[in-house]
C-alpha cells in the first residue's frame, strides 16, 4: 500500500510547511538577548543551534532521517513513520547529550556518526522498508552518537540552553529532509530522493575512510 502527499492541498502539506516556517521565524526571538539567563544563555543556545549545521556529518544524517521518514511513510502507507522516525532521532539524541554531560563513556562515537551517514543514506537510496520498530531502533541508536558528540563540545555552564538550540536545529534539519522529499514527489520524481540518499551514503564512506 502506498499513498501520495500533495503539498499545499493535503493536511500534511498544510501542517508541515507552516510549522517549519514558524519555527524559523521564532529563532531570532529565542536567541535574542534579554531573556532569563542573560548573555551566557544566549551564547549557549546559539552554540547549540549552530553545531548541527557546522558538522557535515551531523547535517547529512539529520536530513537523511527526514528524507527516509517521507519515503517510508509513502511506500508503506504508514503515516506514523512520518513523525516517529524523526522523533526516534531527536529524543535519543538528547539522551546521548546527557551521557556526555554526566561523563559516561560511549565508545566508537566518531565511527558511529560516520556509519549513521552511510547507513541512513543507504536506507534512502534503496528505499528500505523494514518494520517501523526496527527503523526507529536503528535511527535511535545512531542518534545517541550524535547527541554524545554535541555534549562533548558544549561550552561550560550552558547545558540547558545548548541542548535547546541543538534539538531545535535537529528538528529543523529533519524538516528540511521532509520538505525535500515531499517536493521531489510533486515537482520531479521520487527517484531524486533515492539519488540524494546515494549521495549521502557516498559521503558516509568518505567520512569513514578520512
Amino acid at each position: 500500500m502506498s499513498f501520495n502527499f500533495k503539498i499545499g492541498k493535503s493536511k500534511l502539506g498544510q501542517a508541515v510547511l507552516p510549522a517549519i516556517l514558524l519555527a524559523s521565524l521564532a529563532l531570532p526571538a529565542l536567541a535574542h538577548p534579554g531573556h532569563p539567563g542573560g548573555e551566557a544563555h544566549d551564547a549557549g543556545f546559539a552554540q547549540g543551534f549552530a553545531h548541527p549545521f557546522g558538522g557535515f556529518d551531523h547535517l547529512l544524517a539529520m536530513i537523511a532521517v527526514g528524507l527516509w521518514a517521507v519515503q517510508f511513510a509513502t511506500r508503506t502507507g504508514n503515516r506514523s513513520g512520518l513523525w516517529l522516525l524523526p522523533a526516534a532521532f531527536v529524543l535519543p539524541m538528547g539522551a546521548g547529550f546527557l551521557l556526555a554531560l554526566n561523563g559516561i563513556a560511549l565508545p566508537g562515537v566518531e565511527a558511529g556518526i560516520a556509519l549513521s551517514v552511510l547507513i541512513l543514506g543507504l536506507a534512502v537510496a534503496f528505499a528500505a522498508r523494514p518494520p517501523l520498530a526496527a527503523a526507529m531502533a536503528v535511527t535511535a541508536g545512531f542518534a545517541l552518537f550524535h547527541g554524545y558528540a554535541h555534549g562533548t563540545e558544549m561550552g561550560a555552564g550552558v547545558a540547558t540552553a545548548y541542548a535547546g538550540g541543538m534539538l531545535l536545529a535537529t528538528a529543523l534539519l529533519h524538516g528540511v529532509g521532509l520538505v525535500v522529499a515531499l517536493l521531489s514527489q510533486q515537482v520531479a520524481t521520487p527517484v531524486l530522493t533515492r539519488a540524494a540518499g546515494a549521495a549521502v551514503a557516498v559521503a558516509g564512506v568518505v567520512i569513514l575512510v578520512a
